[in-house]
């Protein structure tokens, strides 16, 4: 025997893997015979060959796997390797798979929900800025205008809830008509506000046919950016014919919404129709009214290129409108439309959007003392437009113009324009700088400088339809 440091054992190994040679030969030997007459019987050649492929794959993996348990220190007996052979070319010769020799335990595990992953996605969202009014530069010129806290929640498999609670100080705006509304001032002259519930709703997906229900409180189906948050615009303020007739918030009301995607459309674009049944509790646009409102919605989209995409919208509300002398039916139209510009290999640093829309409001209420003669007008209408492109990866240009009448005294009229430049330091945090100008048929034009600062803690943003 050579002595040498490891001399002894590879000798060992040696003698002892020549010795299992003539077993391991007689193992492959029974393997093929047990499972020879199976595949022979009624298999064409090449089935045949096929299988017996995936034997001797079979026959290399349990050798290898003798040959680490012999590493490991373990004696296999020949017998038992023998029997687990057999075992597997009998399987193998039936379509099975090859039995475990020995399964490992298993540790039980619960499949119920713990109470961390019960808890609601939490968010708040914050919008404050500066203003700077060169006509009023004694004014409180710095706003927390609005704190809101979402609460984002998948109930079950077939239901979600979400309950936003903002706090918004009516504050910055240039109002289209008229002079600024001083509520909301505290002794010292800031303005303040409480917290309410501004959305609070659950809603069902996935419904059969296309169809989606939500009951609750919801900023309403009409157009689009009605159904965004203030944080969300594009601008500082909503469009001035949705200031003029529906006010300064969002139309959002408690009742049901029904939505239907349509089946059909495809390559020729999708669609979908809304129907939505609420209280009449939006002071601006029904006063005091009790009774129920109904609205309509039908939009369309189309993608008529990788890079451009085209959304068309028209809605209908229809409500009472009740105060202390006046009782009437109104209703509210509007259409939309979006043109969007993104091509796909640089959509992160260039694209254009282009939004507009009318809105028309019939069922004005009638003037104290109209003009002998004069024909009252019954209706008020208004259009808004607006631009914004993509400089670079974090910078934005845009611009806007809106017109829009009185609907407390049509013949009275104002528009307003205004550049914007957006920066968007992350996808938490954005910093916009705007000036607006308001003109008015019969008071001298205003404007106003904002810097306004947007950030996001969570995971929700705001919701992009």
């Amino acid at each position: 025997m050579v002595r040498t440091e490891r001399g002894p054992v590879n000798v060992i190994r040696t003698r002892t893997t020549q010795a299992r040679w003539p077993t391991r030969a007689a193992l492959v030997a029974a393997l093929v015979a047990v499972a020879a007459p199976a595949l022979t019987a009624q298999e064409p050649p090449d089935s045949v060959r096929a299988e017996l492929r995936r034997l001797a794959a079979l026959v290399d993996s349990l050798r290898a796997e003798v040959a680490r348990l012999q590493e490991a220190g373990r004696e296999v007996e020949a017998e038992d390797a023998l029997a687990e052979l057999r075992a597997a070319a009998q399987a193998a010769a039936v379509g099975g798979a090859a039995p475990a020799a020995t399964e490992a335990p298993q540790d039980f595990v619960g499949r119920q929900r713990s109470l961390q992953a019960l808890n609601p996605e939490i968010s708040l969202n914050s919008d404050i800025f500066a203003s700077v009014d060169p006509d009023a530069s004694s004014t409180d010129n710095f706003y927390a205008r609005e704190f809101e806290l979402s609460l984002i929640s998948n109930l079950d498999p077939f239901s979600r809830a979400k309950v936003f609670i903002s706090r918004h100080g009516a504050a910055g705006e240039l109002p289209p008509f008229g002079e600024e509304d001083e509520e909301g001032e505290d002794e010292e002259g800031h303005h303040s506000g409480s917290f309410a519930v501004e959305e609070g709703y659950v809603e069902w997906v996935g419904l059969p046919g296309g169809l989606g229900l939500k009951v609750g409180r919801f900023f309403q189906r009409f157009g689009t950016l009605n159904r965004w948050h203030m944080h969300a615009l594009p601008f500082q303020s909503r469009s001035l014919p949705h200031q003029a007739f529906i006010g300064e918030e969002s139309l959002a009301q408690s009742g049901a919404s029904v939505s239907w995607l349509a089946p059909f459309g495809g390559a020729a674009g999708t669609y979908e129709a809304t129907v939505e049944v609420t209280a009449t509790s939006q002071e601006h646009l029904f006063a005091e009214g009790d009774g129920l409102s109904v609205l309509g919605h039908v939009n369309g989209f189309w993608q008529l290129s990788p890079a451009l995409d085209l959304d068309l919208g028209v809605s209908w509300v229809r409500g009472s409108y009740e105060d202390e002398v006046e009782s009437f039916t109104r209703n509210l139209y509007g259409a939309e439309m979006s043109l969007t510009w993104a091509p796909p290999e640089a959509s992160r640093y260039r694209g254009l959007n282009l939004r507009g829309g009318v809105m028309l409001l019939d069922g004005l209420v009638p003037t104290a003392a109209p003009e002998p003669g004069a024909d009252p007008a019954s209706s008020a209408l208004g259009f808004w437009s607006m631009a914004e492109v993509r400089l670079s990866r974090s910078w934005l240009a845009g611009g806007r113009f809106d017109w829009a009448e009185n609907p407390e005294a049509p013949d009275e009229s104002a528009w307003m324009a205004g550049p914007t430049l957006t920066w968007w330091q992350s996808e938490f945090v954005r910093v916009r700088a705007e000036y607006d100008v308001v003109g008015h048929t019969q008071l001298d034009d205003r404007g106003r400088f904002y810097l306004q600062v947007t950030f996001a803690m969570g995971p929700h943003k705001h919701e992009s339809y």
